[in-house]
């Protein structure tokens, strides 16, 4: 293999966005060279993108004014016919508008992505609220440190607000530790008759109707006994500030910079209320702080906090749309949808900043507790002939023993199994089985393979899945196709070992595959990663009515939303076992978690509302079933005709159509990227110099900054 790699980037820009979130880091790829001269039982591990960190580090683009221009810039290159023996490049003529695009600047953001914060149950808060309307009234106690019982209120004016309540509701669980903290409804009539004043420690308000004198009094006399007060575009404000409406304003998307604690400054754009704030001029403005003005020539400020009394009363209020996320605003344009999504992490950041200075706790909260696995199958035969090699493979009390996570196969739950990160129970009989989270008639009914995928390990709550087969798979018949399963991770693996904590709505998988190392594939094992992440992408866009969902491939090993934000990612472990590589393939992308990033399901919620279609929103079990089903297909397709049997495909769905990049520096020459080549490496033309390959080292192709750094 040619022996190209690209040197890491360097981040430095990046280091101190997010000071709270202790496990983060930017997306880097490693990809050692795999030569066949491996001795038995060498582990080679390839490609090692963000495994099933799906959303991490998502790179973004900070330069969208073109965003209408360059709508088609990814579209598909032209099917320009080559003879049989000739290999599919990319060729510049065939993409020669996008060569003509303004290179936009893509940033990206080293903070809290979909694996940091977790999508956090509200069983604790319905049960309460369902049963208890009238608990305020009884004045609930749970006293916090700070004298204050950590209630938090939501107010939302004279209407019922149920969806807005929900609204409001989830983002605060997504921010705050929510097992600290119980939140309610502060309705309109409890204002001034329940002691909520002495039984809350955040009020809340989020309703734009105008606030009645009583209620105001009330609010100043919960600030006095120093409570906190955070407002949503609501009209509430005292002392020094008043609010102006500024209808040109109304609705629209504006970039704001926030001032942080820390003293740095943070850019992103939100929706706007409509209103901006002004200090009206008294004696003492001191207690005015200006923390958020609109990056436009008026400079309007948009966030503002004032402290009120001598018990620590304080406020933060705001007239830019913090609580809201991308589904629950009416966003008319596709630039808006971008420019809002793709500040959505720091929409978080600067929530939880915001709640952190007014007293909460926005650590996360505590991991979710391991579960057991479940043995299942789609196929009755298989299941039962995997149970008859199990008799013969196990030990002691069925157990499975490997240096990572030991096994113990056991035929039905026991209410005291011991489940710990290395020794999982095994469940293996299916009646007993059933999750809110995975349908195995759906995962059937969309897997139509001939090995793979056919004998599952499915899980609530693992360490991480690519440590669930390797017990198994070197001795299990290859018909008995293996795929571990999990709706969260506690320890997922990401690129440089990074640890992070999956969310709900993540599809979250592992799967094993072998390859004679005498065969197309085993020759060219970095193109693995390049099949799996074609094979999500098709996963989607493949369904009839879906192939215009803007699901796309970035080399080497990413699935983006258009060349805009990272929906997931792949990570290729391979061993050499004399002539078969056993490889593990672990991938994950978001399915259904919109926040704090993005999510399939979004994409899709956008193309109806621009198309006017009705497709429905898509599952993990299904997803990771259609992925299993195109993977093994591609696969064969590749070991028949080799890459450019799925070279065409690949192109097709992948963001560098034509992109400039600048070679070993920032100074550097401009090349543009051609195309992959027979190992599955990138290819870059140079002006007068030709083509070179370059191999993924370190830190991809860093779309941070266009570079790609060729060793030779």
């Amino acid at each position: 293999l040619p022996a190209v790699h690209l040197q890491e980037s360097t981040l430095k820009e990046l280091v101190q966005v997010a000071p709270s979130v202790k496990e983060q880091s930017v997306s880097s790829t490693q990809m050692d060279e795999v030569t066949p001269a491996a001795t038995s039982g060498t582990t080679i591990k390839s490609g090692l993108g963000v495994a099933e960190s799906a959303g991490q580090g998502e790179e973004e683009k900070s330069k969208l004014e073109k965003e209408s221009e360059h709508e088609d810039e990814s579209s598909s290159l032209s099917d320009k016919e080559t003879g049989a023996g000739e290999h599919h490049h990319l060729h510049l003529s065939s993409c020669h508008e996008c060569l003509q695009l303004e290179n936009s600047t893509i940033e990206s953001v080293r903070f809290a992505s979909a694996e940091n914060i977790p999508e956090l149950s509200d069983d604790c808060n319905s049960k309460l609220e369902e049963k208890n309307d009238d608990c305020l009234a009884r004045g609930i106690k749970r006293v916090s440190l700070a004298g204050k019982p950590p209630n938090v209120l939501i107010y939302l004016g004279s209407e019922t607000a149920k969806v807005e309540f929900e609204q409001v509701k989830s983002i605060l669980q997504e921010c705050i530790d929510a097992g600290s903290y119980t939140i309610y409804q502060l309705h309109e009539e409890q204002v001034l008759k329940a002691p909520w004043i002495d039984n809350a420690l955040l009020l809340i308000i989020a309703t734009e109707e105008p606030i009645s004198e009583e209620n105001h009094k009330q609010f100043m006399k919960f600030l006095s006994k120093g409570g906190k007060i955070l407002g949503f575009s609501s009209s509430f404000t005292f002392d020094g500030i008043q609010i102006k409406r500024k209808n040109k304003l109304k609705k629209t998307v504006h970039e704001l910079v926030v001032s942080k604690m820390d003293s740095t400054e943070i850019k992103l754009n939100l929706l706007l209320s409509g209103y901006i704030f002004e200090e009206v001029m008294k004696e003492d403005t001191s207690k005015v702080k200006t923390l958020s003005q609109l990056n436009n020539a008026d400079k309007d400020t948009v966030i503002v906090h004032l402290t009120y009394g001598d018990s620590g009363g304080e406020a933060v209020l705001t007239q830019a749309h913090l609580e809201l996320d991308i589904n629950s605003m009416d966003v008319q344009t596709e630039e808006d949808f971008n420019l809002l999504k793709i500040s959505n992490t720091k929409r978080y950041e600067v929530l939880k900043e915001i709640l952190i200075s007014l007293g909460l706790s926005c650590e996360l909260s505590e991991i979710p507790m391991l579960t057991p696995i479940y043995l299942l199958s789609s196929d009755e035969e298989i299941h039962l002939a995997f149970l008859k090699w199990l008799e013969g493979n196990v030990g002691a009390e069925g157990l499975r023993a490997s240096s990572n996570v030991s096994l113990k196969f056991v035929s039905s739950c026991e209410s005291k199994m011991e489940i710990t990160p290395s020794l999982m129970p095994v469940i293996t009989e299916m009646g007993s089985f059933s999750s809110e989270h995975f349908s195995l008639k759906t995962y059937q009914q969309n897997l139509h393979t001939k090995k793979l995928g056919k004998i599952l390990l499915f899980t609530e709550v693992t360490t991480t899945t690519m440590n669930l087969l390797d017990g198994l798979m070197f001795e299990l018949p290859e018909e008995m196709g293996l795929i571990a399963i999990a709706v969260q991770q506690t320890q997922g693996k990401g690129r440089g070992g990074n640890v992070w904590l999956s969310p709900v709505g993540c599809a979250l998988s592992t799967l094993h595959i072998t390859v004679p190392l005498h065969s197309n594939l085993g020759q060219r094992i970095p193109f693995i990663q390049h099949l799996v992440s074609l094979a999500v992408v098709e996963s989607v866009r493949s369904i009839p009515g879906y192939k215009d969902i803007d699901l796309r491939v970035k080399w080497p090993n990413d699935i983006y939303y258009s060349d805009l934000m990272k929906l997931g990612g792949v990570l290729v472990n391979s061993t050499l076992i004399e002539t078969t590589f056993h490889i593990l393939i672990g991938f994950g992308f978001n399915v259904n978690n919109s926040n704090p990033t993005i999510c399939i399901n979004d994409l899709i919620t956008k193309f109806n509302k621009e198309e006017g279609t009705k497709l429905k929103a898509l599952t993990a079990d299904c997803l990771i079933a259609r992925t299993v089903t195109v993977l093994e297909r591609l696969i064969d397709i590749f070991q028949e005709k080799g890459p450019n049997g799925v070279l065409p495909r690949y192109y097709k769905y992948w963001v560098h159509s034509g992109k400039q990049v600048r070679l070993h520096s920032e100074e550097g020459p401009i090349a543009w990227i051609v195309g992959v080549d027979d190992y599955g490496f990138l290819q870059v033309h140079e002006e007068g110099k030709g083509v070179e390959s370059v191999h993924p080292d370190g830190n991809s192709f860093d779309m941070l900054r266009n570079l790609i750094v060729p060793k030779h």
